[in-house]
């Protein structure tokens, strides 16, 4: 009766043993480190590591060991002294073309870390950082839709000459026809050319005048359009913060969640945040070779001298064809003709009309993309701060016009689809495509992040502690029962946030607290039914049996609800919300296995087949 097949126990013991084997590398703590990672898409190599330890070891700094590990160059310290000198004696080493950032690296040993152990991700208020909560104004979204629609209606119906007047009504357009006959063909143009606009029901009772506005669906567009573009043009701005793990993601349908752990200087943050990025296409000099120009000092007049990332020269004319404020839309895609990696890129009118006047007189030419960012520092100099203004050029891309066109082209002769990709988001982000407000500011010092975890932890344990005695002094054996399986519980809990790489915060803490109050609920159900059953049967064996059978159902059924509520506060909820809701959620389902599947697991082992007189609870 009281008995499990030999199978089901065995996997217990391995579910068991497999959640305490991931759980491991919490307890290792973690070293102090410095990380190194390509700024652009070139890997890290043998030679990068090489060349770090050895301005490591010409500069002095002791560092307690260096590989290459996930594309980047990861070298841990003993001190925080060394690993504060390394971080300024590398960024000065290697420049722009890396990113030197201070990290936190967990110290998991080799064959841990080979069978996929990690310990759990911390929040920024755990760590210590930099929060920001940012607002894309959306108003000027719409604004700048109306203006782009604006401008290609009436190129449209100029050629025909088919309005005597067209003018910006706040968001909606209104056109002013010369004749009644000619309604018609312009509604026609407007559903074949302009389908994202629609007629407007107005009080204007003109049957000369029509009035346009955007469609529902393509203001949603522009909109989710424009804050992920912000998203991604955010996200290339904080790499050169040199924060090791930013967490960069939407909240809401017009906010947007900056954490950049490990910074606390807001104003150099800030500075990042808002520099300003543009893009330039210009026409490559074929006439002239870039190293003889740089031997003998003497640029070609209407060239100039350009770099790529890597530092390969290039010279470019100087007359720019477009600008990145001409570019709508980019995207990266596979070309079906010689399945090579390949960007789309969409223009504007104005930028349009430029590129296809370009292309058509330099067919078989190549044309560059240049990436150019604005940058401001705060300098601190005999006390006073400065500003320094910087400007970087970069060489994204060089390559050969293959037709004519005029806003939408194909950039190709890219080397793979992950540089296609990067290429797409560079085209997109190269500058904000709507005005951002830092609405929320935070900083939380590390000193604060250290004692958040350390009265997290203590809550945990003074929370678990009581109910181990309650449950001891309570139920006796099977409280002692009871608070082994709790112990598992805490255990698996650990195990599943470390595998699923879940970010644990000061509410995920509560919500573990919290589920060790609640775990303990199922055996108390269990055990007091138990009792029942003892009171009206002397069968000990079939009353511990009754106890758990009766008992499951309403466990199930408390359980579940609960579930319910944290899948919502999820789907839901936001930041702190959503990490409480992920650690409760865990701990809803593995309490419920621990309670009743382990915990009669053990009464099985203790009572299960024995002749017994009493039973201690």
């Amino acid at each position: 009766m009281n008995h499990y097949s030999g199978l089901k126990n065995v996997l217990i013991a391995f579910f068991l043993l497999l959640s305490a084997l991931y759980a491991l590398p919490n307890i290792f703590g973690s070293d102090l480190a410095v990380q190194v990672s390509s700024a652009g898409d070139k890997k890290v190599t043998a030679s990068d590591l090489t060349k770090i330890t050895s301005i490591l070891k010409s500069k002095g700094v002791n560092y307690k060991s260096a590989a290459i590990s996930n594309r980047r160059i990861l070298v841990r310290f003993t001190d925080n002294a060394s690993q504060l000198s390394a971080k300024d004696y590398l960024k000065t080493a290697l420049g722009r073309h890396f990113v030197v950032a201070l990290n936190l690296a967990p110290s998991v040993p080799l064959w841990l870390a080979d069978l996929g152990g990690k310990a759990m991700s911390l929040g920024l208020d755990l760590r210590g950082g930099v929060h920001f909560l940012l607002e894309v104004d959306m108003h000027s979204v719409l604004a700048m839709s109306i203006d782009r629609y604006y401008n290609e209606l009436r190129a449209l119906l100029r050629t025909e000459r088919l309005y005597k007047s067209i003018k910006k009504e706040g968001d909606s357009i209104a056109i002013r026809l010369k004749m009644l006959d000619s309604k018609a063909k312009v509604l026609k143009i407007i559903n074949s050319e302009l389908s994202d606009l629609v007629v407007l029901e107005t009080q204007n009772k003109d049957p000369l005048v029509i009035q346009v506005g955007i469609s529902d669906n393509a203001q949603k567009q522009a909109k989710n359009n424009a804050l992920k573009q912000n998203i991604t043009t955010l996200r290339n701005r904080v790499n050169e913060l040199g924060v090791a793990e930013p967490i960069i993601q939407q909240q809401g349908l017009e906010r947007i969640v900056v954490q950049l752990p490990g910074v606390q200087d807001t104003a150099r943050a800030k500075e990042i945040l808002g520099a300003v990025a543009t893009l330039e296409f210009r026409l490559v000099d074929e006439k002239n070779d870039p190293q003889t120009a740089i031997q003998s000092g003497r640029i070609p007049i209407g060239s100039k001298l350009y770099y790529f990332k890597d530092g390969r020269p290039l010279l470019l004319k100087t007359r720019v064809i477009t600008t990145g404020e001409n570019i709508t839309g980019a995207a990266s895609g596979i070309d079906q003709e010689n399945s090579a990696p390949m960007v789309n890129i969409t223009l504007d009118n104005i930028g349009g009309r430029a590129m296809l006047d370009t292309t058509k007189k330099y067919f078989r030419h190549r044309m560059a993309v240049v990436f150019i960012e604005n940058k401001v520092e705060s300098i601190i100099k005999n006390g006073k701060v400065t500003k320094k203004r910087t400007t970087t050029k970069d060489i994204i891309n060089a390559a050969t016009i293959q037709g004519t066109f005029s806003t939408r082209f194909q950039i190709t002769g890219i080397d793979s689809a992950r540089e296609a990709r990067n290429l797409a988001l560079l085209l997109r982000a190269g500058s904000l495509s709507a005005p951002i407000e830092i609405i929320e500011e935070r900083t939380i010092g590390p000193s604060l992040g250290a004692d958040n975890i350390e009265k997290g932890i203590l809550s945990v344990v003074i929370g678990f502690v009581l109910v181990l005695l309650f449950m001891a002094m309570r139920y006796r054996v099977f409280g002692m029962v009871a608070n082994v399986a709790l112990t598992l519980n805490l255990v698996m809990i650990v195990a599943v946030l470390s595998l699923l790489q879940a970010t644990l915060t000061l509410p995920g803490i509560a919500g573990i607290v919290l589920t060790v109050g609640m775990a303990v609920d199922a055996n108390v159900l269990i055990f007091e039914r138990i009792k029942e059953e003892l009171s009206t049967d002397n069968n000990i064996q079939k009353a511990i049996s009754s106890g758990y059978d009766k008992a499951v159902l309403t466990i199930a059924d408390a359980n579940i609800t609960t579930l319910i509520a944290a899948l919502v506060l999820f789907s839901f909820g936001t930041g702190p919300i959503k990490g409480f809701a992920i650690t409760l959620s865990i701990g809803i389902v593995t309490s419920m296995f621990t309670a009743i599947i382990v915990s009669r697991a053990i009464v099985n082992k203790i009572y299960g087949s024995k002749k017994i007189q009493e039973l201690s609870i």
